[in-house]
């Protein structure tokens, strides 16, 4: 007589297909596509590429600068006033740099649109500072976004 043999062996490890609920495993939320998947990071790190692109549409020569995203600024002793941003000029084997800080500008903004237009006005202060110039000779328009609502 044979036995009955059994599809099931012990010794093999399922793979589980569904939950316990008999439900499918879970996906991601949202795919990596859709805005609600980038960090709050990402996105500050986006304005500060938009910031740029649009400057070096009018200065060729930013292409060369360095544009930095810090959480926070350093320490400085005796300081009261926490930057916004921060610039370094050229030197011999480094090149030069901006820096945007990210949390003093997220504190100091409510909305995306007022984030945005705090970092590009950051980034063209940092830049004229490099330059030697004043921000309006940077962006004509320094100043004056907040009031075309």
């Amino acid at each position: 007589m044979t036995e009955p043999t059994s599809s099931k062996d012990s010794s093999v490890p399922r793979v589980r297909r569904r939950d316990r609920h008999g439900r499918g495993m879970r996906g991601p939320v949202a795919p990596p596509q859709v805005p609600l998947s980038a960090s709050r990071a990402d996105t500050f790190r986006d304005l500060v590429l938009d910031s740029v692109e649009r400057l070096e549409r009018r200065w060729p020569q930013l292409a060369d600068v360095e544009f930095l995203v810090m959480e926070v600024p350093p320490p400085v002793t005796g300081e009261s006033i926490v930057p916004l941003g921060g610039s370094t000029p050229a030197e011999k084997s480094e090149p030069a740099r901006v820096v945007v800080y990210r949390r003093p500008v997220e504190i100091r903004s409510k909305s995306r649109d007022e984030r945005a237009l705090l970092v590009h006005e950051v980034v063209v202060e940092q830049v004229a500072d490099l330059l030697g110039l004043s921000p309006e000779s940077v962006d004509p328009r320094y100043g004056q976004d907040d009031e075309q609502d």
